[in-house]
């Protein structure tokens, strides 16, 4: 097998032939076949564009453009194709395509000109790339005219002002680049919570299902529910003497687009989007969000990421320790080995080891003398402690309570109160957001479409709106196990006060205050945000504070905005206000931090989706995620309420 830092073998000597931000695949130690359909498509497309840079003959272009398209939709296996010798019966594989295919597929050795490409190609050029909306003709041309030979040299030149005098560009094309360079530090740095538990459950589960594997789990910030994570990380438990198949399995799922180091015990993969078995998406974003994150440029980068993923492969009787050291967080983890200290133990990965008994020993011939652990409540038990679940471990007082509190579960949930239809700017009608709520096991849905102030959202006219509420009314007459709860998500205008009148205002089970109008409150300062957050919430029909911060995580801040003042404000007004916690994977805002702060004031919490579709409703999981992180349960939420309770609660 290739050991990570190790050479490979001199029949595959190029396989680790790198070129800025692309890499032609590592061939894998299982072969033949060495590559995958996924990864040969992928080359001869880098190839292509390659010879786009470089100015070659378009005809030839073409045909690597080609040859990757048909590659990639073929169902048929790259390696039988080959084997068969039915490759070169496809139309568009010629002679030469076709032989550095096929030498690929069998012997693990890319063709030299490809090789030759990348070596010769700047590095910054390939970097430049990635960046959306930008195609090597222009960065061609950047590259001649200008000089600019990589994402660095760019960012000066937009900023200087030099790009956008070229023949063909402009002051937008110069615009666009800048803020393409800008998502895309974005986009490398983390990735949100939705993305990455799609691939990290979706590999889990594929590892789950090998030959030899007692068990995997996701550790890491994914397992602890951060709301962005960096690589992934798995942990794998298999006997010794599996450990090589093991091995050599995983190396042979599908959508692994390289492999960075292979060993017995770990492994580095790049893990790319079809390792779905449904084809990877991301659902419908509300407009406001997507343009936040960077719109069609952003689906763009995430429908063809990729993920690092680092995979532990240990014995049964390490798997405890491994996956408690590598769920962390840093901070906890330490804390957990000073306890271990203070009781003349040592805590790592391998083992909860009594120092008097291993003395030198280090890493598994030092585990031998471990206490078991075949849990990781085990490990907690042996250290005097209750244990602490993956969400709390953030050493922010965990490890000094007496007793940790009983967590929201999702099946806890019997609804939510901020959703839209497609009155304003949602995509499924009433009946179809009912009946998706209803097939979800809930009791009751709350309908808060926008306001009639913001028309980006087609907000309704107070005729509108009250019309819904008959709509409503009606079906629930008719419903015996059912609620439908009628509400509205008014935009805070200036100086604190809410769209409609009072009396329409007052004909609605709830109203969600929300600001919309970023720009304005980010161009002011924290106090006076804070005071008209505060002001908002006294208005008699203001119940829910929506999405607190205005954060769309990785799109941008939220304004300033002093929320534990906003918080001790809200808990003084008798119970009555309520505080959002947006499930949304782009926001999941109120911070989980805060929740831990609006649950010792006492401020209710609702969790709510903000659903424009029916997938938006199953958002909801994150916001439980969240709502866990931040040390609540059941009781500190709204959405545990039976209807009635909660029309009730309202009602006061």
């Amino acid at each position: 097998m290739i050991i990570e830092g190790s050479t490979p073998s001199s029949t595959r000597g190029n396989d680790l032939v790198k070129s800025g931000a692309w890499s032609l695949p590592r061939p894998r130690p299982i072969g033949p076949p060495y590559f995958s359909r996924s990864q040969i498509s992928a080359a001869l497309h880098q190839v292509g564009v390659l010879l786009e840079l470089k100015g070659a003959n378009p005809f030839r272009i073409r045909s690597y453009q080609n040859a990757s398209r048909l590659i990639s939709g073929l169902s048929d296996d790259i390696g039988e194709l080959v084997a068969s010798g039915r490759l070169m019966d496809l139309k568009g594989i010629g002679k030469g395509l076709g032989s550095a295919i096929i030498q690929a597929v069998e012997e693990g050795r890319w063709a030299g000109d490809w090789l030759a490409l990348h070596d010769e190609t700047p590095a910054g050029l390939i970097e430049m790339l990635a960046i959306p909306g930008l195609g090597p003709k222009r960065i061609k041309m950047l590259y001649e005219e200008l000089g600019v030979d990589s994402v660095a040299a760019l960012k000066s030149s937009c900023e200087a002002g030099d790009v956008a005098p070229l023949k063909g560009l402009g002051e937008k094309s110069q615009q666009r680049m800048s803020d393409g360079i800008e998502l895309l530090s974005r986009f490398r740095a983390r990735r949100r919570l939705n993305v990455g538990l799609a691939y990290g459950e979706a590999f889990e589960s594929r590892i789950s299902q090998i030959d030899g594997v007692i068990k995997a789990q996701l550790a890491g910030s994914t397992r602890r529910r951060k709301e962005t994570i960096g690589d992934l990380d798995l942990v794998v438990s298999a006997l010794p003497v599996n450990h090589e198949k093991v091995s050599k399995a995983i190396l042979s799922l599908p959508g692994i687009a390289d492999v960075k180091g292979a060993g017995d015990s770990k492994i580095s993969l790049i893990l790319e989007a079809s390792l779905f078995d449904e084809e990877f998406s991301l659902g419908n974003i509300d407009d406001n969000v997507l343009d936040a994150i960077g719109g069609a440029d952003y689906q763009q980068l995430e429908a063809s990421g990729t993920i690092d993923a680092q995979i532990r492969l240990v014995p049964p009787e390490v798997f405890a320790f491994t996956l408690a050291y590598f769920t962390g967080s840093k901070e906890h983890n330490v804390r957990l080995r000073q306890r271990a200290i203070d009781r003349g133990l040592k805590l790592n990965e391998f083992g909860l080891i009594p120092v008097d008994l291993a003395g030198e020993l280090r890493g598994m011939e030092a585990a031998q003398f471990s206490l078991p652990a075949q849990t990781e409540a085990d490990i907690y038990r042996h250290l005097e402690m209750d244990y602490v679940v993956p969400e709390l471990r953030e050493d922010m007082g965990e490890m000094e309570v007496q007793q940790l509190p009983e967590l929201l579960e999702l099946k806890d949930v019997k609804g939510s109160l901020h959703n839209h239809t497609t009155l304003s700017d949602g995509e499924a009608t009433l009946e179809e957001m009912v009946d998706a709520a209803r097939k979800l096991g809930w009791e009751w849905l709350g309908i808060a479409d926008h306001s009639q102030s913001l028309k980006i959202a087609h907000g309704l006219e107070a005729e509108d709106l009250l019309k819904q509420g008959k709509v409503i009314k009606s079906y629930n007459d008719k419903f015996s196990d059912f609620t439908i709860i009628h509400g509205t998500e008014s935009d805070v205008l200036e100086g604190g006060k809410l769209d409609y009148s009072d009396d329409v205002l007052s004909s609605l089970d709830y109203v969600v205050a929300s600001v919309h109008a970023i720009p304005k409150w980010k161009n002011r300062d924290e106090s006076t945000n804070t005071e008209e957050l505060i002001r908002v919430m006294e208005h008699p029909s203001a119940t829910v504070l929506g999405h607190p911060t205005g954060r769309i995580l990785q799109g941008r801040d939220g304004y300033e905005v002093d929320m534990n003042a906003v918080l001790q404000a809200m808990s003084e007004m008798k119970g009555s206000k309520i505080v959002e916690l947006n499930a949304s994977p782009y926001r999941l805002d109120l911070d989980w931090r805060l929740c831990k702060r609006a649950k010792e004031l006492g401020v209710p919490v609702s969790i709510n989706p903000d659903a424009h579709d029916l997938r938006g409703l199953t958002d909801i999981r994150y916001g439980v995620d969240i709502a866990r992180k931040g040390w609540l349960g059941a009781e500190d939420v709204l959405n545990s309420l039976s209807a009635g309770d909660l029309l009730q609660q309202l009602a006061n």
